[in-house]
């Protein structure tokens, strides 16, 4: 049965059009078959709308009313568009890819467009470091038939279902086993849109035992001003012994929405590290962040910051799920909200009954720097173990106005007064980034964000 809320937007109509054409780039019956799983399960749960518990601060509704294209067949670069592109990414690593060099050597360097690897404006490390494959390529690789489809789940995750249904020829990373890689890679996800554009990149991420990777994503688009709606999905599997820092660095303009979903599998003593940065710009984001400890004695971090502004809304997301004893994990977000903007933290720890000694720590804070911001926070904690150490909060403030003047009267100027709190009260998630290089562009980019807020 078609949902009604499918029929809200002429989107659907795109996609049932465009389905047949997206099964047939899989060579595999198996990846065919599961599209066709896919796209009827998006067709039974059509796209959530304030209805669903899980979305109930976060209509996405108003923003597929769009006469959106959907980009299923991935095209070739026409030279103009290359040369856009290759102006985006010189401009952006100017930004931040030359802060990278000194302390860390640099970065290895994956450039994507519209999902799609451009080879021409990548600079790879060596495959033995790191093997980098679009789906296309790597559709019958061992680790590719073994994780693709079976970590994010489709069931009752209509954009999950969607993406992956009508997803194009995505990014396959894979860590060989006791490979370090010896300087962090920077996945630039370039954006193009000649009109609305509704994209779906996929990504499947390997890290095989005692290996070791930094990737750090970035997103940039021209500023054309087109509406452009993402719907990410990345897979990611960490083996035992293996470690992941995962850096996520969400910047945008007006017209552009964001929602991914980055789901990951972790085994015996394996460390996986996730920092998101969600920064003003962009519509919308909507960050759905699910571990899942498949293995005892392992450990997760999950670190997030987000600085909004103008009537943007930024929704976070998260579940880890404790299944085994001696796990471990830590979530710490923090927000900053200006404006009329808005926020959602809605963060899950699951101990199962067999995670006996588990450590599961979660805390939310928010600071509101207007009466017109916003955050709606939920922490929740389900534990049917009787021997864990764990706890959650939340804390909502507004500035500390007695602070403000106290730095004032030293004759620090309001705005960089109210810098140096933002960057007091963001201190505790920038100080846990690996990467001094990177830690510090960050805290210029906050700094430069709030001065133009």
């Amino acid at each position: 049965m078609i949902m009604i809320n499918q029929l809200e937007t002429p989107l659907y109509e795109s996609i049932a059009a465009k389905f047949e054409i997206a099964s047939l780039q899989s060579s595999s019956e198996a990846l065919q078959a599961l599209r066709r799983e896919a796209f009827n399960i998006f067709k039974t749960l059509g796209f959530p709308s304030i209805r669903n518990e899980e979305w109930k601060y976060t209509n996405i509704l108003p923003f597929l009313k769009e006469d959106y294209e959907l980009d299923v067949i991935p095209q070739e670069l026409t030279p103009e568009e290359f040369g856009k592109t290759a102006a985006l990414v010189a401009h952006h690593l100017e930004e931040l890819q030359q802060s990278l060099k000194g302390e860390q050597k640099g970065a290895y360097r994956l450039v994507t467009v519209n999902g799609k690897i451009n080879a021409e404006l990548s600079v790879l490390p060596a495959p033995e470091l790191l093997r980098i494959l679009p789906f296309a390529q790597a559709e019958q690789e061992p680790a590719f038939l073994a994780n693709f489809g079976k970590i994010a789940t489709l069931k009752d995750n209509a954009l999950v279902a969607l993406n992956t249904a009508l997803y194009n020829d995505g990014l396959y990373i894979e860590a060989p086993k006791g490979s370090v890689l010896d300087k962090p890679l920077h996945l630039v996800n370039v954006l193009l849109a000649g009109g609305p554009v509704f994209v779906q990149p996929r990504h499947l991420v390997v890290i095989q035992p005692n290996a070791s990777v930094e990737i750090i994503e970035t997103t940039i688009s021209d500023d054309a001003g087109h509406a452009l709606f993402v719907n990410g999905v990345t897979e990611i599997a960490v083996g035992e012994n293996a470690h992941f820092h995962h850096y996520d660095i969400q910047t945008g303009r007006k017209g552009m929405r964001f929602v991914q979903r980055v789901e990951a599998t972790q085994q015996k003593h394996s460390n996986y590290s996730n920092y998101t940065f969600t920064l003003p710009g962009t519509d919308l984001v909507r960050n759905n962040l699910v571990l899942h400890l498949n293995a005892p004695e392992l450990e997760s971090h999950l670190y997030g910051l987000y600085l909004s502004a103008d009537r943007q809304l930024v929704d976070n997301h998260t579940e880890v799920h404790h299944k085994y004893p001696h796990g471990e994990s830590n979530q710490l977000y923090k927000g900053v909200l200006l404006d009329q903007s808005k926020a959602v933290f809605n963060g899950k720890i699951y101990v199962y009954q067999d995670a006996q000694k588990t450590n599961a720590f979660q805390q939310s804070n928010n600071i509101l720097f207007s009466e017109k911001a916003s955050v709606n926070a939920k922490p929740q904690l389900e534990i049917f173990a009787d021997d864990v150490k764990c706890s959650h909060g939340t804390t909502i403030g507004q500035i500390n106005k007695d602070a403000l003047f106290y730095l004032q009267t030293r004759g620090i100027g309001e705005q960089r007064a109210r810098n140096m709190m933002v960057n007091a009260f963001a201190f505790d998630v920038t100080e846990k980034v690996k990467i001094p290089a990177l830690r510090t562009y960050l805290e210029k980019l906050i700094a430069a964000k709030m001065d133009n807020a």
